[in-house]
């Protein structure tokens, strides 16, 4: 059983705490928090081999950045545009619901995590500021055993328009474990709620990534397996078939249009990568559509 953080979530705090030290117009992405956050053999461990995990994985670094930035962007627009509570799955070392700059404080956000992780990151959250902020509401949930039913005994809200983030998962998740997830915000969440995620790109990919041997060390050390994927061509039509509309895909092409221009022009985004967000579909009638898993 994971006792403490898990190592892939301190791994990507620890790059986005190395691009957030870059000057302000070098870095792609700031994350204020992500060095206190992170334990310092991690930090040091990704400062040292940045350069060659960098070429060895053909730019699976600099997504990881662009990601978060993307997620930044699109979490900024939904709070602009209304969305009153933010849902973090998987929360890891993720430090938004900590960001004044990001997430004002009236917006509520849950931060949905393993027991053992969660525990770990409460008490790096209390060594950082001293508390824990009230605007923050950790939900621990054992997927082995438990559903995101805990929310709604937590203070989740139905009825209000939420906004579920949810970075970095999917890939480590097997098929069933993603439709639920998927099915469940569905069900519970109002019409014109969102989720964003990123995705593995093709079911191929997934088995290939396994065969690699920085991945198979990787994954042997860290006990984190990637899983699911799916093909870009397929996404718009698996999120339409469970019930999301509005469906925006950003593959890795345009992360470097959008983030690496400038001092940064030379990057390489892992084109094995994607970002999706979509919003729940509602019908003529203003209910939420069944959806129709295939």
């Amino acid at each position: 059983m994971r006792q403490t953080t898990s190592a892939t979530a301190e791994g990507v705090a620890a790059w986005r705490a190395i691009e957030s030290e870059k000057p302000a117009g070098e870095r792609i992405c700031y994350d204020p928090y992500a060095r206190r956050l992170t334990g310092a053999l991690f930090y040091h461990l990704i400062k040292l081999f940045a350069g060659y995990g960098e070429r060895y994985t053909h730019g699976a670094l600099t997504f990881i950045v662009c990601r978060a930035r993307y997620f930044d962007d699109y979490i900024h627009e939904r709070l602009k545009a209304g969305t009153a509570q933010l849902v973090i799955l998987g929360a890891g070392l993720d430090s938004r619901a900590y960001r004044e700059d990001l997430v004002p404080g009236a917006v509520t956000t849950f931060e949905v995590d393993h027991p053992a992780t969660q525990a770990s990151k409460i008490e790096r959250v209390k060594k950082v500021f001293g508390r824990i902020p009230a605007r923050v509401v950790y939900v621990p949930v054992d997927f082995s055993r438990e559903t995101l039913d805990r929310l709604l005994g937590c203070g989740f809200d139905p009825s209000l328009r939420t906004l579920f983030v949810w970075e970095g998962v999917t890939p480590y998740l097997d098929a069933a474990a993603v439709d639920s997830t998927l099915g469940w915000v569905r069900a519970n969440a109002t019409p014109g709620s969102a989720i964003i995620f990123d995705y593995l790109c093709g079911y191929r990919t997934a088995a290939q990534t396994r065969r690699n041997r920085l991945y198979a060390l990787v994954s042997r050390v860290t006990g984190e397996r990637r899983e699911f994927g799916i093909e870009k061509a397929r996404i718009e039509d698996f999120l339409a078939r469970r019930g999301f509309a509005r469906v925006v895909n950003a593959d890795a092409e345009q992360l470097r249009r959008l983030y690496c221009t400038g001092p940064n022009r030379n990057r390489t985004v892992a084109a094995n990568y994607a970002i999706v967000h979509a919003e729940t579909e509602v019908d003529e009638s203003g209910r939420i559509r069944d959806s129709h898993p295939i």
